[in-house]
């Protein structure tokens, strides 16, 4: 029986949006990380079949198929294809995905699945024209719905879900701030000791030098900062910057094959793709189709929730894994243990191929024989993959 196993991952340090990666090019990063992919796992670019690329805005630098062009500065033979992923925030984890039917169904022997995003130099949003995405038949499905601001160029608005969320799950501001502060707390203590060190590839510089560490994590924070925030979703919120996201510039790249051909070939795997899902929900909340994305994952696996070793639920707004947590009855000691994205950043088109790149290093750091990764997407979307150590 034919599996789909990963035999590398690997991702570059995250840099906040204006810092140590913004003179550095999203095609260049992007070509950055898969050499360092190759040469990590000691593949064949030439043996890659295809590279499938997720990123959000692909626009301006980011746009004319990213992966392909990315493949073209990494040096890989010009006979490897790519082609770029848009589902939203989880563009390259649905990109692993693919990858892992591509060579499930033997139309490929060897995948490279990733991404990258670069918020400093193609800001969020910069894709989008004036009310273009957003037709009048689509707009009246949602008038009057509350959430929806209908005369808005985006009517969709993710802050506004996460207090929508918030509110639905009774979830304090300080609730939201204690989830925030552990955040950077987690991703802090990983850092001091070393656990990132193994996934991670530090970025050359033009001007000399490398981007070699992880630069959103804020030490200096604390529960009175973080009260101090505005909350700009709503006057009466509970959402502030400080129970985000960061704005954030960041690739990561995983190959993808099967055992029998990474036996073949010397490759070593890492871990099986034992199962992966794709759910959708209320657009206009948007933020919670994690949960049954997560239902319908562990279904299709026959496993609970018990036997998960770590989840990975991406951090978009506090509000998204505090819920998740409320609803599947998840061990919170399990999740996100070496931080998220409110601490370690997400740089949008990259951050699910650079969460399962951690919680693969968690994984086996830590003999976890299973674990699960989920994240919100713009529209009301979530993947959720299950992998296995082998």
């Amino acid at each position: 029986m034919s599996d789909a196993v990963i035999v590398g991952a690997v991702r570059t340090p995250v840099g906040r949006r204006k810092g140590g990666l913004a003179d550095v090019h999203p095609v260049d990063l992007s070509a950055h990380v898969l050499r360092a992919l190759a040469e990590r796992t000691g593949l064949d670019p030439a043996q890659v079949d295809d590279v499938f690329w997720g990123c959000v805005s692909q626009v301006g630098e980011q746009s004319w198929n990213i992966a392909r062009n990315a493949v073209l500065a990494a040096g890989w033979p010009e006979t490897v294809p790519g082609t770029t992923v848009d589902r939203q925030c989880g563009s390259s984890q649905q990109a692993l995905h693919f990858a892992a039917a591509t060579v499930l169904s033997g139309q490929a022997d060897l995948v490279v699945a990733g991404g990258v995003e670069s918020m400093t130099r193609v800001p969020m949003g910069s894709s989008v024209a004036e009310g273009m995405p957003f037709s009048d038949q689509l707009r009246a499905r949602y008038r009057g719905v509350e959430g929806f601001a209908d005369d808005a160029p985006l009517p969709f608005n993710q802050g506004v879900g996460a207090e929508l969320i918030a509110r639905r799950w009774r979830l304090s501001r300080t609730q939201l701030d204690e989830f925030a502060l552990a955040s950077h707390e987690k991703a802090a203590a990983a850092q001091d000791a070393g656990a990132f060190e193994a996934e991670l590839t530090a970025v050359p510089l033009d001007g000399g030098g490398t981007f070699a560490a992880d630069e959103g994590i804020r030490r200096d924070t604390s529960l009175d900062r973080l009260a101090e925030l505005p909350t700009p979703f709503r006057t009466d919120g509970v959402v502030t910057a400080g129970s985000a996201s960061q704005i954030s510039d960041g690739a990561a790249a995983l190959a993808v094959t099967t055992s029998d051909w990474a036996s073949r070939h010397g490759l070593r795997p890492l871990a099986r793709i034992h199962t992966a899902v794709v759910a959708a929900d209320d657009p206009v909340t948007m933020l919670t189709a994690p949960i049954p994305a997560t239902a319908k994952a562990l279904r299709r696996a026959g496993l609970g929730i018990e036997e998960i070793g770590v989840y990975e639920v991406n951090e978009a707004f506090a509000p998204v894994p505090l819920a998740w947590l409320a609803e599947t009855e998840a061990d919170p000691e399990r999740l996100n243990p070496r931080g998220g994205a409110i601490a370690l950043g997400h740089p949008l088109g990259g951050s699910g191929a650079r969460i399962m790149t951690t919680m693969l290093a968690h994984m086996r750091d830590n003999g976890l024989r299973y674990g699960l990764q989920t994240m919100c997407e713009g529209g009301g979307m979530a993947n959720a993959t299950i992998v296995e150590l082998v």
